[in-house]
């Protein structure tokens, strides 16, 4: 199975920005899709199932595919990630975060799993978050996470993440934040984001 093929038709679909292919072992385990909001989700996700099912003779299962839908506004390309969303699965005593990010066109997905405690949940987060980065920077460049804090800072929440960048030797400490506004979760991404934003670009692969 070709998926880069795959992933480029798909995202040749009317209203869709970027896609992303997980397989295992030759078998379509997700497709994630990012789309603008002229098309109703079910509308689109029949569209990948008919254009799979037509050009590669896959009969793809609906309940694989994920959509997320944004503004126009929200869909500019630039030259850093952007956060699409964070979901959280629980069974039993588990947790899966995954993290989706936008990057130019490319959808990056990380997954962590690990206890369901809240305790450590802005950390899985967090670590959610450079796993889906990792997918598009240079193998050489080590990620991790030093630590990720929510503090106060007078009367506004605050999430700061510190994030090891080492390359070729060299370790840099990088300091990100992010005011905590509605959603906690979203702040710990954007916050490891902002930690990184100004040395990505240079870490991408072409």
């Amino acid at each position: 199975m070709d998926i880069v093929t795959l992933q480029e038709k798909l995202a040749r679909i009317d209203g869709v920005a970027a896609v992303r292919v997980v397989a295992d072992n030759s078998h379509l385990a997700e497709i994630h899709v990012l789309a603008r909001r002229n098309k109703p989700p079910k509308q689109l996700v029949r569209d990948v199932q008919s254009l799979a099912q037509a050009m590669f003779g896959l009969d793809i299962d609906r309940r694989i595919v994920s959509v997320v839908q944004l503004a126009d506004a929200d869909l500019e390309t630039g030259f850093r990630p952007a956060l699409v969303d964070v979901a959280e699965s629980l069974d039993g005593s588990r947790a899966q975060i995954t993290v989706t990010l936008r990057w130019q066109e490319s959808l990056l997905v990380g997954k962590i799993t690990g206890a369901a405690a809240t305790a450590t949940r802005p950390r899985q987060i967090a670590e959610a978050t450079l796993e889906a980065v990792r997918q598009a920077i240079n193998p050489q460049a080590a990620l991790a996470m030093s630590s990720m804090d929510i503090a106060t800072l007078g009367s506004r929440r605050v999430a700061v993440a510190q994030v090891v960048l080492v390359t070729e030797a060299t370790e840099r400490m990088l300091i990100g934040s992010a005011y905590v506004e509605d959603d906690e979760t979203r702040a710990v991404v954007r916050a490891v984001l902002d930690a990184l934003n100004r040395l990505l670009p240079d870490l991408k692969i072409p």
